[in-house]
């Protein structure tokens, strides 16, 4: 993993443990860059501070949110994807990022999202979120739509990955 990475990756662990959240899942791994699981139970407090105090009761539709937070790094892409048993809303935490989204397999117009910008994603909906000239942080809450079968990280339909997933 490169220093810069690794710098990036500490800097968003040591600011969710003074903000007092419990990391579930720290995973670096991603070629893209990676993500921080966060205790389902802190969804609400997640929201007061990444998607400024947004109630989570609105965002419920089967009943479980899981607040993540995604790390991508500089010209890279995410797989277009697309998922069946969740629908997510991403605010932009730092860097400029760059989103695509689609109804069809066939890619939209990049958006560009500057920090405090937020995007919704129904169930279904491809999207991919890109890295831009910088490291880019994202707040994300999967909304799951499956009560009595969550979603989890199977629950990506790739159309399109620069990684050959």
């Amino acid at each position: 993993m490169s220093d810069q990475k690794k710098e990036i990756f500490d800097g968003v662990a040591q600011r969710l443990k003074i903000e007092g959240f419990n990391v579930v899942t720290r995973d670096e791994t991603r070629p893209w860059g990676g993500f921080f699981v966060i205790d389902e139970d802190q969804a609400q407090q997640f929201a007061n501070v990444y998607f400024e105090g947004l109630n989570v009761e609105e965002l419920r539709i089967s009943g479980k949110l899981s607040p993540k937070i995604l790390i991508v790094a500089p010209d890279t892409r995410l797989s277009w994807q697309y998922h069946h048993r969740r629908a997510e809303i991403w605010r932009v935490v730092n860097g400029t990022v760059g989103v695509v989204t689609s109804n069809s397999d066939e890619e939209g117009e990049l958006q560009q999202l500057e920090p405090g910008q937020s995007i919704k994603l129904k169930q279904g909906e491809r999207h991919r979120l890109i890295g831009l000239k910088d490291w880019g942080i994202v707040s994300e809450i999967w909304q799951h739509t499956d009560l009595d079968n969550p979603s989890d990280e199977n629950d990506i339909v790739r159309v399109q990955d620069d990684f050959g997933r």
